[in-house]
């Protein structure tokens, strides 16, 4: 037997530190320009040979003057350039392992590629021609345009999608990107004249940033600038676009979207500010006790106590420029109206008594450990610094965050539920 396990007693349970006891640092990043004036910012790190590479592009529907322009020119983006079709493009990256994809969101759109970093320089020069030489076939147009249409006809039979269109529009507005949402003659009113302008203007002369993690090869920023340095980037600085807010005047809706639905789906939803506001950070705590995790108040009485339904949760929307705080779950039809009666019982609680030291702390760990997982390894790593660069936030923003979660009291969250948890600030729907 060894020293050690004579040493040990196993009558006596090991001390457990709290997560809030941890001294968390966010890595640096690498910082260079491109001679086009494209921004990198790098983490170089991790023990595989393998890296991610994001050119982030202020292509989102925050820039279109149509709807789906934006998500049809992201799309199609691989789907053909002038040397190669979309199969060859794909069997490219397919033939190295890699993966490609691309992503179109409110505010930005994407081009991520992952692969192994010695292949890196065999895939920089096809992303660049996707940037560049993208050609937009009239027959891959009308292929995209049959499936979104088919995908729309069958997510709109059900009542979880419909809901998430519905208050989005009652929150934002129906003309606001944030509240906008598709319908058939969208599709039908695409051409490829005007993909072809909106690629051109966001995307081939459009504002760049790129976001890299991994085990970066020793040259990265050389064969970076040698490809993507060389493109007409940063032409368009995207202007400012100002886009009101029109929220409903109506709260409540309770709309039947199949006369035969056993369930229903909720969403309850109030506007609230970005995260330059200094509620901010304290409120995703108040968020985490109230509905942000699996041991919250929402999923302990209306999942655990009632059983209304599977899960409910709460969470303050990812967006830029304003955004919106949202309590969502499914429930059955008979029981909606008493789910969403519980809903507001637990804002009442939480606006007239003060939470408990252990739950607080039970809260506190939760989202320190959260934190934890988000600088495990160069790709979340680089991620947290996205987020942060995207919204116009340093490292501080960061640090101050978890100095919130640590320090926040229970006077402190109960003042912040009696200012933001007031049921008639809420939009209320129901869809069947």
């Amino acid at each position: 037997m060894s020293v050690a396990a004579q040493q040990l007693n196993r009558k006596k349970a090991p001390l457990i530190k709290d997560a809030t006891e941890f001294d968390l640092k966010l890595k640096q990043t690498q910082k260079f320009v491109l001679d086009n004036g494209v921004e990198v910012y790098a983490v170089n790190a991790g023990t595989q040979e393998v890296m991610s590479v994001e050119l982030v592009f202020f292509a989102g529907n925050w820039y279109e003057q149509q709807n789906n322009i934006a998500a049809a020119t992201n799309f199609l983006l691989k789907n053909g350039t002038k040397s190669k079709t979309a199969f060859q493009i794909n069997e490219h990256f397919d033939y190295y392992g890699s993966h490609l994809s691309r992503g179109c969101y409110n505010e930005t759109a994407n081009i991520v590629l992952h692969c192994i970093n010695r292949h890196l320089g065999t895939h920089l020069p096809v992303i660049a021609e996707l940037i560049t030489d993208a050609l937009y076939p009239q027959q891959e147009l009308d292929i995209y345009r049959q499936n979104a249409k088919q995908r729309l006809s069958v997510n709109l039979k059900k009542c979880d999608f419909v809901a998430g269109r519905l208050i989005d529009e009652y929150v934002f507005g129906k003309n606001h990107p944030y509240g906008v949402y598709s319908n058939a003659a969208d599709y039908d009113a695409l051409t490829t004249e005007q993909l072809l302008a909106y690629y051109k203007e966001y995307y081939t002369h459009g504002r760049c940033v790129i976001f890299a993690g991994g085990l970066l090869p020793s040259d990265f920023e050389q064969q970076l600038n040698a490809t993507i340095g060389q493109l007409p980037l940063n032409q368009n600085h995207s202007k400012e676009i100002i886009h009101p807010l029109t929220p409903a005047a109506e709260k409540k809706y309770r709309i039947i979207n199949d006369e035969k639905g056993v369930q229903g789906a909720i969403r309850l939803a109030q506007p609230f500010p970005n995260r330059h506001h200094p509620d901010f950070q304290k409120v995703q705590v108040l968020n985490t006790l109230f509905g942000g995790f699996f041991g919250s108040r929402l999923m302990s009485n209306i999942r655990e106590d009632k059983g209304y339904t599977y899960g409910i949760h709460s969470y303050v929307l990812n967006h830029i420029s304003t955004t919106a705080w949202m309590i969502s779950t499914e429930a059955g039809r008979d029981v909606c109206e008493a789910t969403i009666h519980e809903v507001y019982h637990e804002m009442e609680v939480l606006r007239n008594e003060l939470v408990d030291e252990e739950e607080l702390q039970l809260v506190k760990n939760y989202l320190i450990g959260t934190i934890l997982g988000d600088l495990d390894g160069p790709f979340h790593i680089i991620g947290r610094w996205k987020n942060l660069i995207l919204n116009g936030l340093d490292e501080n923003y960061f640090y101050n965050s978890v100095n919130t979660i640590k320090t926040i009291g229970a006077e402190e969250l109960k003042e912040l539920a009696n200012k933001y948890l007031q049921p008639e600030k809420f939009y209320e729907l129901v869809v069947v």
